[in-house]
């Protein structure tokens, strides 16, 4: 029998299609990349902007024509998008042909998923409002020498763009004990880099320790390998932090740190919980402790009611962190966010725009870095 893991999204989305794989090759299937030969395929979502949702819709249309072509065919779709409100409703209805639908929080029920469609023959349709952690999931890894480790689970900052914590539920941190243990037997196995992960990783909190504290040990153990993480959050980036990752080599000099505006107002009503300045303090304390530090971000352009002089001063926070890599965005719409309703919404000219002005003039900072 043979499967293939379509993915969409970020790199906790294709963590978790490492663990689909995991659970598909633990009942016997065979891993493929031939559509055609599948008895199973599984569309891994994501729903943080409109181009991954029309990207995903646009490919599930092939299933009327693999469908026809191979009855037996099992199709499958999880994550994100299924989770958000009405997801699943709108995917049958788009698509008809899916066999089965569930979301962020019942991933480690898959198995049981297929039995019951191949017992029965009908649509599964299975989401749950909130979950909890599942440990033990087999792992199908994509890279020996690369590994990614979730250490926590959903959000509970509600950027007012954000769908996240609406699709992955509030904060859930790991067992410190049992994320050390995963990552000593990654060690030992021979995995070079290691990269928590979190939808806001350095938020993280188990029995009195946080984010510094599970970095600062994970960084001891015997062996040749380097500790990354992604994606932190600017207000919860404490100097204790800073001091931990400045310490240890086996840590990377590598920190994206998200600032989405150089605008305090719109800030503000993004709900980021920091300002221009703390966020720029925040640089100088990281370039302070580790001159050599590389820096990323993500930009989002064209938020509700932008200025052309707030707009501006975002180009200004470019021009003076110089990043090395930027992540830029055009906002996009989400259901059930308040930005989705708020007033002044950005003509899509003005933001195609912007964001090109704002990758061109990245461009020229990373030009001038090399």
């Amino acid at each position: 029998m043979k499967y293939l893991v379509k993915t969409y999204g970020c790199q906790m989305n294709v963590h978790e299609s490492e663990k689909l794989s995991g659970m598909m090759e633990a009942l016997g299937y065979e891993r493929t990349e031939d559509e055609k030969g599948c008895d199973v395929i599984i569309f891994n979502t994501c729903c943080i902007r409109h181009s991954a949702e029309n990207k995903l819709l646009g490919n599930l249309s092939i299933l009327k024509v693999l469908k026809a072509n191979n009855p037996k065919l099992i199709t499958a779709v999880c994550g994100c998008m299924s989770q958000q409100p009405d997801g699943a409703d709108m995917l049958i209805k788009r698509n008809p042909y899916i066999d089965i639908i569930f979301g962020t929080h019942n991933l480690h029920c898959l198995g049981d998923y297929l039995a019951k469609h191949k017992k029965d023959g009908k649509q599964v349709v299975d989401i749950w409002d909130e979950g909890g952690i599942e440990e033990d999931i087999p792992v199908r890894r994509e890279d020996d020498g690369r590994a990614w480790v979730n250490i926590m689970y959903g959000c509970d900052n509600y950027c007012s763009y954000c769908i996240v914590p609406f699709v992955r539920g509030r904060e859930r941190s790991r067992n410190f004990d049992t994320v050390l243990a995963e990552v000593e037997g990654l060690i030992k196995d021979g995995v070079k880099e290691i990269t928590f992960l979190g939808q806001n990783v350095n938020s993280y909190k188990s029995e009195k320790k946080d984010f510094a504290d599970l970095l600062l040990v994970a960084s001891k153990f015997d062996g040749d390998y380097t500790l990354k993480f992604m994606t932190s959050h600017p207000k919860d980036f404490s100097k204790k932090l800073v001091e931990v990752i400045a310490s240890s080599s086996n840590i990377a000099k590598e920190i994206h740190l998200p600032v989405q505006s150089g605008s305090d107002r719109i800030l503000g009503l993004m709900n980021r919980k920091y300002t221009r300045k703390q966020y720029l303090d925040l640089v100088a304390l990281l370039r302070k402790f580790m001159p050599d530090c590389r820096l990323t971000t993500d930009i989002i352009v064209g938020f509700p009611s932008e200025t052309q002089a707030e707009y501006e001063e975002t180009l200004d926070l470019l021009k003076t962190v110089r990043f090395n890599k930027l992540f830029g965005f055009m906002y996009s719409k989400r259901t059930g966010t308040s930005a989705e309703k708020m007033d002044n919404q950005i003509p899509i000219d003005i933001k195609r725009k912007r964001i090109k002005e704002l990758l061109d003039l990245q461009k020229q900072i990373e030009r001038e870095l090399l």
